[in-house]
């Protein structure tokens, strides 16, 4: 590899973190509760199918859902992938009068930024930036003698490396290395009738490693290929530590604000994510047609959250998605890619007994660039998330990813004349 590329690889890493570390365009109360709405490192292509790519393996394309996909690249090839998203969301919610209130909200930003080469023939590595969880909420209620508001921002991800390699005939198994960093930030204010002010701040730092495997195995039927993916994360306890401030602020208080710091609470080694299992079972029909079906399960009522067990439930998903392609050569509009999906969800999170509960459908296309090997992506997701059985807050999305995946012959040797 050139100085060159490898300098480009480290200038987008780089631009990646500080992107990463200054647009969330997370908008829910839902996210206040632990560490904030979970991604799932699904790129452009994989969330307009639905977030499938468990069983998911292309020369062209990077997946990070499972790292045993690395070593499909083509030996000639280099990969970059990067995708944003544009979220438009309808909020509604009954007050303690019975009112309904409606509100809506648009946000986005840089989803993550990923890149792939090959090790050799049998042998291939990434290396990127995703999110891991996101928060982002403003809201106020009444309470006796005053109001209170919350609010809430930050987000925590993971910078990772992987490796994987093609073990016997069409077995390939891989995995990521990632370190975690980032904080969110909750705060509680409390305002009387009398115009004092109290702050409750509690800030959550993570900085620590994580890993997850995966192994995919294909098998041929003719012009038929079925691939079975599996995928693990161990459970891990994260380093880090949690502060929690309390801060009166009087009405008289001068005229810069000041605030007198009443207490200061630090604790650290308190908090885990859950152990991950994922298997999914993906389809080719030539290299026209493709579709898969993957569940994901997270025993997150086992995860211990500022030293307490038991605050979450255990997560599962289902994701399906499909894929066509009319034609591999011939008319531009013959080589569009054409994509559909559906998800269902339930989450972690638990509020007041209610489990949080999320579905939708997705669809989108991948469009070549002419003269190139490289794809623009575009899809559009349908979102629909509540509490279960209680309804409490009602959110709607209609989102659009973007996503830009170069491909160029980076490793080509160069002819002498």
């Amino acid at each position: 590899m050139k100085l060159s590329e490898i300098s480009a690889i480290a200038v987008a890493l780089i631009l990646g973190m500080c992107a990463a570390s200054a647009q969330n365009g997370t908008n829910t109360p839902y996210s206040r509760f632990g560490y904030g709405m979970l991604r799932d490192n699904v790129t452009s292509t994989q969330q307009s199918m639905g977030g499938v790519g468990l069983a998911m393996h292309s020369g062209r394309q990077i997946n990070v859902m499972n790292p045993a996909s690395y070593a499909r690249i083509d030996s000639l090839t280099f990969l970059f992938d990067m995708g944003i998203d544009i979220s438009n969301q309808w909020r509604s919610d009954v007050d303690a009068k019975g009112v309904t209130r409606t509100e809506k909200h648009t946000g986005g930003g840089l989803n993550y930024i990923t890149m792939q080469w090959p090790l050799g023939k049998r042998m291939g590595m990434s290396v990127g930036l995703l999110p891991y969880s996101a928060v982002g909420y403003a809201f106020g209620s009444s309470i006796d003698n005053g109001y209170t508001n919350r609010q809430g921002s930050g987000s925590i991800n993971e910078l990772y490396v992987g490796v994987a390699g093609r073990i016997i005939g069409n077995l390939t198994l891989g995995v990521n290395v990632a370190y975690m960093f980032g904080s969110t930030v909750n705060d509680l204010y409390a305002i009387t009738s009398s115009g004092n002010t109290s702050l409750y701040e509690n800030e959550l730092t993570v900085r620590d490693w994580h890993a997850n495997a995966g192994i995919q195995y294909t098998q041929y039927f003719g012009q038929d290929a079925f691939t079975l993916g599996l995928t693990f994360a161990p459970h891990k306890n994260f380093h880090g530590k949690i502060r929690e401030y309390h801060y009166d602020v009087d009405a008289d208080a001068d005229e810069n604000g000041a605030a007198e710091a009443n207490e200061v609470i630090k604790t650290g080694h308190n908090y885990a994510s859950a152990a991950s299992y994922g298997a999914g079972l993906g389809w080719w029909h030539g290299q026209r047609i493709y579709v898969e079906a993957d569940f994901t399960y997270q025993p997150w009522s086992r995860a211990k959250f500022n030293g307490v067990a038991g605050s979450f439930a255990d997560r599962y998903k289902v994701n399906l998605g499909a894929q066509f392609t009319p034609a591999l050569r011939g008319s531009y509009g013959r080589r569009i890619q054409y994509r559909v999906g559906a998800f269902f969800n339930r989450d972690y999170i638990v509020v007041s007994g209610n489990n949080v509960r999320q579905f939708g459908a997705t669809c989108g296309v991948g469009l070549p660039v002419p003269g190139f090997k490289s794809t623009v992506n575009i899809g559009l997701e349908y979102l629909h998330r509540q509490a279960y059985p209680s309804a409490l807050v009602k959110e709607n999305y209609l989102n659009i990813t973007i996503g830009v995946n170069f491909n160029e012959m980076w490793f080509r040797k160069s002819r002498i004349y």
